[in-house]
């Protein structure tokens, strides 16, 4: 059976506990992300589903909402076929490989397509029928934040990233987009005067849209990227709009398509975004949509942006995908990290054996030029666990002078949702060596014999439920 959003769902079932949420909620009016808000409050994110939603213009929706499919590292390590306690970098390893596979897609005739059980065009469409969702206070309207594709003009190749698209009326959305890959296919289009085909993909297998924020260059098929990550071919069809010149995909539970209209740009935002603040308002491209097409029993998929699962969801493919560009030139490089600490994007950890001591730099200048998310770039040794915050502050603290192992980059790409340079696409980077210097005697790190700890049994000296009812921090230095 193909993967999609349905199958990964029965199997997550078989491991740990959906919420279902019976009682009626309005998406449009905060109510979806409310309980989300309420469940991170207490430090808990499972996938949530919403079974009796109401559209936008208040009546009862015919489709339900699922979220937080992406709220823990756990999720993801199942959705790429890993044991679930694989959280840590063989997680991103997993995603890296898969990477180098490309797996062409598969076209499947309509009949064949769940996504085309239910077709709406023309006077049957109207966007305030669904249940899009209303994430934060100042958000001017409802959003769908899930992810666009288009496709390169007379090019055969497909490019997907997660947009977001404000609700303007029944056919009609606010597109935003930084200047990467999609917006350069919209450029392109543009300059001809012509409208640029476009499509939403709202819910899908996680590794789909895992796959659809991978970092390949420009011009590389994303279809066939995704695939490689979901390890088999993406199941695709012809689109309503434009047949076999556009196809998208079969197993989605909901498509969108539409048509950015070239020189038309509207208001658009005050919008949460994934820093935690709020995206200033701007001028923004518009989608004329064309058709919605959805299974018969759909579920309309939304990311709880600027919280846990989006920040999940951006981190993961980075992870990987750097490790590799730095592997190909400083071999010895152990694992990359993107903490919570800095939403999975600012700031990015990476560790490795040190040959060198130009080998360091080395590896965070490749990291750099990979992902213009990242502002600081902090290297540590193999000993320090990048997944280990507390650990990585204390490899700063300790083996970081600031006036010999850092380095200020100014005028560089950055990403234009970064509050702290608004209205701007330049910024500064940083990079912090804090692995032990190669060339000059360092103090040794203290440890406890190996041997030692290899002989001790700790159940042999305390009893194991005195054990088991001890409190856990989390934040201490576990190789210390």
């Amino acid at each position: 059976m193909a993967k999609n959003l349905g199958v990964f769902l029965e199997q997550l079932r078989s491991t740990e506990t959906i919420v279902e949420v019976e009682q009626e909620v309005n998406p449009a009016d905060f109510e979806v992300t409310a309980i989300l808000r309420k469940l991170e409050e207490r430090a808990l994110f499972p996938a949530v589903i919403y079974n009796h939603c109401r559209n936008i213009k208040g009546e009862a929706s015919a489709l339900r909402v699922i979220s937080n499919v992406f709220g823990t590292r756990e999720r993801c390590a199942v959705a790429l076929d890993l044991p679930a306690d694989e959280t840590g970098f063989p997680l991103s390893s997993r995603y890296a490989e898969r990477t180098k596979h490309l797996i062409e897609p598969t076209v499947v005739v309509k009949q064949q397509a769940p996504v085309k059980e239910v077709i709406k065009k023309g006077a049957n469409l109207d966007l305030s029928d669904y249940p899009l969702v209303r994430h934060h206070e100042m958000d001017p309207a409802p959003y769908i934040d899930m992810v666009i594709c288009l496709k390169g003009r007379n090019q055969n190749f497909y490019n997907t990233s997660f947009q977001r698209n404000m609700y303007k009326g029944p056919r009609k959305l606010g597109l935003f987009m930084a200047a990467r890959h999609n917006w350069e296919i919209c450029r392109t289009y543009e300059e001809h005067g012509e409208a640029a085909p476009v499509i939403i993909i709202l819910g899908h297998h996680p590794a789909f849209y895992l796959g659809a924020l991978n970092i390949q260059p420009y011009g590389v098929d994303d279809y066939k990227v995704i695939g490689g990550i979901m390890n088999e071919p993406l199941n695709v069809v012809e689109s309503e709009t434009w047949g076999k010149n556009f196809m998208v995909p079969a197993e989605a539970e909901i498509i969108i398509e539409g048509e950015v209209l070239p020189g038309v740009k509207e208001t658009e935002a005050p919008f949460g975004e994934w820093p935690g603040y709020y995206g200033p308002q701007r001028l923004s491209h518009v989608i004329d949509v064309k058709a919605i097409t959805y299974r018969k029993n759909a579920l309309w998929q939304d990311v709880f942006v600027s919280h846990r699962e989006n920040w999940i969801l951006g981190g993961i493919p980075k992870e990987g995908e750097i490790y590799e560009a730095i592997r190909a030139y400083v071999p010895t490089v152990k694992s990359v990290h993107f903490p919570f600490s800095g939403n999975c994007r600012l700031i990015c950890y990476v560790s490795l054996d040190k040959q060198e001591d130009g080998d360091a730099r080395q590896a965070a200048l490749i990291a750099l030029a990979i992902c213009d998310f990242i502002k600081y770039v902090v290297v540590v040794d193999g000993d320090v666990d990048p997944f280990n915050e507390g650990e990585v502050l204390w490899a700063v603290s300790t083996r970081c002078q600031p006036q010999e192992d850092t380095d200020i980059i100014k005028c560089v790409k950055s990403s234009p949702l970064d509050p702290s340079i608004p209205g701007q696409s330049e910024g500064s980077k940083m990079i912090i060596d804090a692995t032990v210097p190669k060339r000059k005697a360092f103090a040794q790190r203290t440890k406890v014999p190996q041997q030692v700890l290899d002989r001790i049994r700790l159940e042999h000296y305390i009893d194991e439920d005195i054990i088991l009812s001890l409190p856990k921090y989390t934040d201490s230095l576990r190789s210390c």
